[in-house]
């Protein structure tokens, strides 16, 4: 194959991967914080005096799941505008 043939197939391939790390990324982050946000409120609505406690820790896996979320996007920007695959091909 020819050195231009290949880097349309990485460039495609990764582009492809990046729309499903960010895609997959971004629908288990909502499934994830609609699924704790529902036991908040059911947890809530049983013993009502322990919704101080349940909030802090409902608000600290938010943080921490929007925070895997966008670590995420981050690798897929990396791959998107300094694709270390392309260096494969130059060398």
């Amino acid at each position: 194959m020819e050195k231009l043939q290949l880097l349309a197939m990485i460039q495609a391939y990764t582009g492809i991967g990046i729309g499903l790390m960010i895609g997959l990324g971004a629908a288990g982050a909502c499934i994830g914080i609609g699924i704790m946000a529902g036991r908040f409120l059911e947890g809530a609505a049983r013993q009502p005096e322990l919704m101080p406690q349940l909030q802090v820790k409902v608000f600290l896996l938010l943080g921490l799941i929007d925070a895997s979320f966008i670590i995420g996007v981050g690798l897929a920007m990396l791959f998107a505008f300094g694709n270390p695959l392309l260096g494969v091909i130059q060398g």
